[in-house]
């Protein structure tokens, strides 16, 4: 007797585990955080440390030798690296990530300030990533080995292996200057900049400020603005969960549960889409985490490439500046937040993959 398609599903007849293993789980996994992050805090700290103190770096040359050693002493970075380190450890406790040494904001105001734009950029990423990768990944899995599959790989490989700054410059130089359909750069329009200087308490996200105002010329500005900038962060995605859910998918429909469904003459259709591709989307929950550290670095480039003024742009910014201050600090953000995305996506991931033992 054929089995019942659903009720073989890996995902639907997934064993239940105790309350207390899963608990045991996420406490181990946000002990894990504290080693990672210090590590990483450490590194970044004593790196930056190379090439002397942070203040030498970024005004030497520019002040006067006495005036440039009274700043030295009034910042301590004339005491002992260690006790700097001990120190600078204490005030990441208590929030303070520092002060920039070229425009005198809390490190922490820069963050609260550009990171929203970083935010908006990388959803608008991932959704260009998923509506690419995930019709595109089941076309490659159902027509397996054929030219449509060897079409798709080829463009996955040259998603993921081409430098973001290319793409983005190719993208500028075709859509913006020979066609002149998109803008060359920036989140807005001068004009819906003026418009959005006039929200009370903004969110930074252009996007929702923009639909808080009810302006619809504006919401088209803004979206019209992101269109580049998203392709050329969410290709890269797109081109790994592209090949991910095909391999997965493959694996997928020569499970038993979809051979069992195929003999009872359920459509091909849905066997692709709906019992193959869901175990499929487990993987991809998995390398999220991976995944925002990328989009991340990716943001990097893409927001200097298309002077997106986020927190990549502000830290390439610093970096010419020799702002070692802000870079250290933005740095370590940075590896706080891909700590606690990898943090949720392992609890996601614990939660609905058959395969996690907890």
């Amino acid at each position: 007797m054929a089995v019942d398609v659903l009720a073989a599903d890996p995902v639907a007849t997934r064993p239940k585990s105790s309350g207390g293993g899963l608990w045991r789980y996420i406490l181990i996994r946000l002990v894990l955080i504290i080693p990672t992050v210090l590590i990483l805090i450490t590194l970044v700290f004593f790196l930056m440390r190379v090439t002397g103190d942070p203040i030498t770096a970024a005004l030497g040359g520019r002040l006067p030798a006495d005036q440039l050693a009274q700043r030295v002493h009034e910042a301590g970075y004339d005491r002992p690296v260690l006790i700097q380190y001990f120190e600078y450890l204490a005030n990441i406790l208590h929030g303070d990530f520092g002060t920039t040494i070229t425009d005198g904001q809390k490190v922490t105001t820069v963050l609260l300030t550009y990171g929203s734009a970083t935010l908006e950029l990388a959803i608008y990423a991932l959704i260009v990533a998923f509506a690419v990768s995930i019709p595109l990944g089941l076309v490659a899995a159902h027509r397996r080995d054929k030219w449509q599959d060897a079409s798709l790989r080829i463009m996955a490989i040259l998603a993921y292996a081409t430098p973001i700054f290319f793409v983005g410059l190719l993208l500028k130089l075709v859509f913006s200057v020979w066609l002149g359909w998109m803008p060359v750069s920036g989140r807005a329009s001068t004009q819906t900049e003026l418009l959005m200087s006039g929200v009370s308490t903004p969110t930074g996200i252009y996007l929702l400020d923009a639909i808080r105002l009810g302006n619809g010329p504006a919401i088209l500005d803004v979206l019209w603005h992101a269109i580049l900038p998203a392709l050329a962060l969410g290709l890269l995605t797109a081109g790994i969960f592209l090949r991910l859910i095909r391999t997965n998918v493959i694996g997928t429909l020569g499970q038993q549960y979809v051979t069992s469904g195929r003999s009872r003459g359920v459509s091909e259709y849905r066997l692709v889409t709906k019992h193959a591709f869901r175990p499929a989307l487990i993987p991809i929950i998995t390398v999220m985490g991976l995944q925002i550290a990328l989009l991340l670095a990716g943001a990097i480039l893409t927001e200097t490439t298309f002077e997106w003024k986020g927190i990549g742009f502000m830290l390439s910014e610093y970096l010419k500046a020799r702002d070692f201050v802000a870079v250290q600090g933005i740095v370590v953000m940075i590896a706080l937040i891909v700590a606690v995305t990898n943090f949720i996506v392992d609890i996601v991931a614990a939660m609905i993959d058959p395969r996690v033992r907890y």
